[in-house]
């Protein structure tokens, strides 16, 4: 065992057992066989991580915190921005919230070894867990037997600490002030770690308890460009439209014979509509060309205040040398409040163009693309939307561990969690018709710039009518019990060295429930309390051409005024039925799905020599039974026949899963690591629910949006290979490499079909409904190549510089089904995976000397398709991100053994995140920009007190 694995095991060790739960893992880091050594600071916890990567059995990579409450981000998942193969995103908020391996979302989430989940979701809420609590984060790429089937992706396990970590009395107290520029606050973070341990005459008995506290104040602004809608040219409109004029899906002066409309185009195709200049559709049998341009433009304003509680608490006791119990208590909580400031306003009037409508606007070069026109008489609104959201997770667990004679460990787990995840939406619409709009979709940044004739106006209230009322909330719900059994056995049989056999049962629970509601009011909105009146100021901090300020409906006011505002609008509504005040207000239950998975496993260990070197087989089967039992109702359908309507279905699935390692060191310094392995992705619960959710025709194109789920999906499967070559050529130091396949078979994508809704509550029964189905298979493949080297012997202050660094290189394609009007399938098409980026990396310069460490971190990636836009417009499909970054930077200070200080910064060049349209050839940032968003920096000081 090499001097860091030592250390390593020595600083996660008790008396009696390794406490990460390793043996039941099959990722064994040597027991209590060396004295303690206690390692601190920014080369300690990289040897740890890279101690932990050698001797597993998986692909593995691992962040270690320094010390108690100092792993060097707000979060889980920012912890892990740097971790080779490990993208993150959604960096809103002032921080990064989403998370993939290798470019896969579907992850596996653990803590301490165990299933955990966010409310009625398969995951948990990585971003909700604070870097104050935890120990160290393992990021699984391949798997075991010994694992939990899920997650194609991988698997993130966090470790909390426990009291057996340390060897007496400790205490750790850490706070820091995080400012954040656009919101212009300092929030705080707050932890505090108190342990001991004790002799006794029962046995040894250690107690700890960890609590964490953070508030972030914070605020998010965007400016978009809406989609592409075809019109009319300004000098050859067809017969009967005048120039310029919005071509919609249907129009009545385009008859068929048998008195139906045509279809003059057709929204939501994959490429959109064709955009090289001359571009024609075909109306009453004539080719006539067209144009493309922008249904709207909008910005958004939003100002947050989050809170995440959270408390890690254990017991354990070790009656003797041979047994060991530990209870763990886990409570993570997350409050939200945003209120959005929306000033959205349509830009497809064709009105009010003046004596030379072709002067009004230009065109990209060699394309039919609008690029920059003045609109006249344009409708808009303003909506302030106000949503509370609130996340309450508990997890109880209680763990033994037995050794039995001198060969046999047996560990067992038994845990319930319970999550509730609820939210309440209001928002209150003003509108008004302005007089003149004029926009460029894109002046050369990607950044969307307008202004119109007055910009005052936007924040004059006697401009704005008070128009519709939102009124929505949910709940969302989770529970499992589960209990575990894994034996480890130190067979010793020639070749064959170890088995590992275990059984796990879990019984997952899920249940949602929502309410919506809207009315119409239809006042000016200076008649109503001036305290309903907010406007906002130094929207986009100069980085855009836009107005800064506009007047909505201030959020907290509808808070704060619920009752008032549902008396108002239901007083203005007597006749709507569908529009009640608070007193009368209750949750439809949406479905309740209860799903019982039983799994076992057998795995063996295997040892031998090859030309004089170590080579050693890790093989297993695991078995999977899941039973899903699933209700739903249909809200829909019930509020229309005035009664209850309630389907139920069953699924059951069983599969037989292989996985088999081979490491062969190569060298003393030099291994090879090949992995092949078999993975499962269930689907979400509410990809299950068949029953509709219906949207209005919100942008004037003849029908709405609607979406349901699939009961009879599969889970998608993986078939997984990993070659890995790993050079550790220094202590702390290596250079790895790992190429790799995943095969996955029954992706799910959704197909869209025209379908007749019958309803009361919409505006129309026309939608384009989307549904998920098992129709994709897919490859995705790619290298990954990481280097951490702290060289020896530096001159002078360099000595204590060092490097990390991985790059990730990957390639992915899926088929894409085609379908026509009725859903049928008509053809295939090849697209990228959502949220694979081809390339990306991450580099870090550390500094550690004496008292001070530093780290100063650049992380990037390449474009990548984020999501699919509703399939209502005529631009591509897709929806891509341009490439992310971020520049960060944490510094320490060690004042004494017991006191230091640190100052972190947070996206130091204040990136703009941008995304745009996008399909194979079609589309692209330069004519198809999209969104636009301003990040926040943040920069922080703070003070770390520990006593050990």
């Amino acid at each position: 065992m090499s001097a860091a694995t030592a250390a390593l095991a020595a600083s996660f060790s008790t008396p009696a057992f390794s406490q990460d739960n390793s043996a039941a893992s099959g990722n064994t880091i040597e027991p209590n066989t060396v004295e303690e050594v206690v390692v601190r600071g920014i080369r300690a916890s990289v040897g740890q991580s890279l101690a932990i990567k050698r001797e597993s059995t998986q692909v593995v990579e691992s962040v270690v915190a320094e010390d108690i409450g100092k792993l060097p981000d707000n979060n889980v998942v920012e912890a892990l921005q740097r971790v080779t193969g490990v993208q993150v995103t959604n960096r809103s908020g002032g921080e990064a919230t989403a998370i993939s391996i290798r470019g896969l979302p579907d992850i596996t989430t653990t803590w301490n070894g165990r299933n955990v989940f966010t409310a009625s979701g398969r995951q948990f809420a990585l971003q909700d867990i604070p870097a104050n609590l935890v120990k160290r984060i393992d990021v699984y790429k391949t798997r075991s037997a010994d694992q939990i089937e899920t997650g194609i992706a991988g698997q993130v396990d966090v470790f909390t600490r426990r009291p057996f970590d340390f060897k007496g009395p400790t205490f750790s107290l850490a706070s820091r002030g995080i400012w954040h520029e656009q919101a212009d606050r300092f929030n705080p973070n707050v932890s505090a770690l108190v342990a001991n341990r004790w002799d006794t005459g029962a046995g040894e008995i250690g107690a700890l308890l960890n609590v964490s506290y953070a508030r972030t104040r914070y605020r998010d602004q965007s400016v978009t460009a809406g989609a592409l809608v075809p019109f009319a040219t300004a000098d050859n409109p067809p017969a009967g439209w005048v120039p310029l004029e919005r071509i919609q899906v249907t129009d009545g002066r385009a008859p068929n014979p048998d008195g139906s409309l045509q279809t003059l185009w057709r929204p939501g195709l994959n490429e959109g509509l064709p955009t090289a200049a001359g571009s024609t559709l075909t109306i009453n049998g004539v080719q006539v060309p067209y144009l493309l341009s922008r249904d709207a433009v909008f910005q958004s304003d939003l100002l947050g205040d989050r809170k995440r509680p959270a408390v890690n608490a254990a017991l354990q006791w070790a009656p003797n040398d041979r047994a060991e119990y530990t209870f763990e208590f886990f409570y993570d909580g997350y409050r939200n409040t945003t209120f959005n400031n929306l000033q959205f306003t349509f830009v497809d009037w064709w009105g009010d163009l003046g004596a030379n409508p072709g002067s009004s606007f230009t065109l990209y070069p060699g394309t039919n693309i609008i690029k920059s026109r003045t609109a006249g008489s344009v409708y808009g609104f303003n909506s302030g939307d106000l949503t509370v959201a609130k996340t309450d997770s508990f997890v109880y667990a209680l763990n033994g561990k037995w050794r039995i004679g001198d060969r046999l460990e047996l560990v067992g787990d038994l845990s319930y969690q319970t999550s509730k995840f609820s939210s309440a939406f209001m928002a209150m619409r003003t509108d008004r018709v302005a007089r003149q709009v004029s926009i460029d979709f894109n002046p050369g940044d990607g950044v969307t710039s307008f202004h119109f004739d007055d910009d005052s106006q936007l924040a004059d209230p006697t401009r704005w009518n008070v128009a519709e009322f939102y009124d929505n909330a949910n709940r969302n719900k989770g529970d499992a019990v589960t209990v575990s059994l894994d034996g480890d056995y130190d067979a010793d049989w020639g070749l064959l060295k170890r088995l590992g056999f275990g059984f796990r049962y879990d019984d997952r629970g899920a249940s949602e429930a929502q309410r919506t509601q809207s009315a119409f009011l239809g006042r000016p909105l200076s008649s109503l309390p001036s305290g309903l009146q907010w406007v906002n100021e130094g929207f986009f901090d100069g980085h855009s051409d836009t107005p800064t300020s506009w007047v909505v409906a201030n959020g907290y006011y509808l808070r704060d005024h619920v009752d008032e505002i549902r008396d108002l609008y239901h007083a203005a509504n007597p006749g709507n039925v569908n529009f009640t005040t608070t007193e009368n207000l209750s949750l439809f239950e949406n479905f309740t799905v209860d799903e019982v998975t039983a799994s076992a496993y057998l795995m063996a260990d295997f040892e031998s020599e090859l030309f004089g070197r170590r080579l050693r087989a890790q093989a297993g089967l695991r078995y999977v039974d899941i039973d899903t039992d699933m209700t739903f109702n249909d809200q829909a359908e019930s509020r229309r026949l005035g009664r209850l309507v309630q389907t139920s279905a069953g699924k059951k699935v069983s599969d037989v899963l292989p996985s088999v390692t081979v490491r062969y060191d190569l060298t003393s310094d030099v291994a090879l690591r090949f992995n092949y392995g078999k993975t499962l992705r269930r689907p979400d619960f509410s990809a299950l629910n068949p029953n509709f959710t219906l949207v209005d025709d919100l942008t004037d194109v003849g029908y709405g949006t609607a979406t349901g789920g699939n009961a009879n999906l599969e889970p998608t499967r993986a078939t997984n290979y990993d070659l890995t070559a790993e050079w550790y050529f220094a202590p702390g130091s290596a250079f790895y490499a790992t190429a790799f396949r995943r095969e996955i078979d029954g992706l799910v994508v959704s197909l869209r079909s025209r379908r007749n809704i019958p309803n009361t509550t919409n505006n129309t029964q026309e939608f384009v409904l989307t549904q998920p189905a098992n129709a994709s298979d897919g490859v995705l493949k790619g290298l990954e190549v990481g280097l951490v080297y702290f060289p020896k012997n530096l001159p002078g202050y360099l000595d204590g510089l060092g490097f990390l660094g991985s790059l990730t290189k990957l390639s992915s394609s899926q088929n894409v089904p085609d379908t026509n009007d009725a859903g049928e399938i008509i053809g295939q098409k090849n697209s990228a995976f959502f949220g694979v980026s081809d390339f990306s990396y991450n580099v870090t310069l550390a500094y550690e000397r004496g008292p001070i460490g530093a780290r100063l971190s650049y992380v990037w990636r390449d474009d990548f398709l984020a999501n699919n836009e509703a399939a209502l417009f005529a631009n591509p499909i897709g929806v891509w991100r341009k490439p992310e970054k971020s520049l960060d930077m944490q510094v320490s200070y060690k004042v004494n053994d017991r006191l230091s200080m640190t100052f972190d910064a947070v996206n130091l060049t204040e990136e703009i995140a941008q995304s745009y349209y996008a399909f194979g050839d079609a589309g692209g940032p330069d004519t198809h920009n999209f969104g636009s968003s301003l990040l926040s920096r943040t920069f922080a000081f703070g003070l770390r007190y520990q006593f050990d």
